[in-house]
């Protein structure tokens, strides 16, 4: 059976899967550039007036709370953040990969409110949107290795973490709207 049926979303994927690209028109990075820009906005909306006890709700059964998907979405970029810098910078380099499920499950992800990575979020966009803008674009063709994916474009990047802001808000969104808290 599958993990839904067209009567039942698939609560793990409200936007759809990401479809990885190698390689943007201007138009689609100038979409994705901008879909980066803006997720630390969206996320903050989504969660804004949540109380604690709808912060520690699960967005699907089995899932990370609210609160750890914020955190989650944090860490997510600063990786990303720091993956793009090393692919503009060194000559295919490999990145490190990290255990997302366990970093959700430390006790600051758990625990410290949102609002903390939330800034974190807004700070770390604005400069990683700023590098974005100004990237030539040959240089999005650079290649990283990615240990357990193999080589992957700055574009690949791109529509990753342009996919990746929106997946997590509409986890929220999705949420609220189920639970009838908007």
């Amino acid at each position: 059976m599958s993990a839904s049926s067209p009567a039942e979303p698939d609560l793990r994927y409200p936007i759809g899967r990401l479809a990885r690209t190698t390689t943007l028109t201007a138009d689609e990075r100038c979409s994705a550039i901008e879909a980066i820009a803006s997720a630390p906005q969206h996320l903050r909306q989504a969660v804004s007036g949540l109380s604690d006890a709808q912060l520690d709700t699960a967005y699907r059964p089995g899932g990370w709370t609210v609160r750890q998907l914020v955190h989650h979405v944090a860490d997510s970029h600063m990786n990303a953040y720091t993956r793009f810098r090393l692919a503009l910078t060194e000559d295919s380099p490999t990145i490190k990969p990290y255990d997302e499920a366990r970093w959700a499950d430390l006790e600051d992800a758990r625990s410290l409110p949102a609002d903390v990575s939330l800034r974190l979020l807004d700070a770390m966009h604005e400069r990683w949107v700023a590098l974005l803008r100004v990237t030539p674009p040959e240089s999005f063709q650079r290649i990283l290795m990615h240990p357990e994916n193999g080589p992957m474009t700055v574009d690949t990047l791109l529509s990753i973490y342009s996919w990746h802001g929106r997946h997590h808000t509409a986890h929220v969104t999705a949420l609220c709207e189920r639970m009838q808290w908007t």
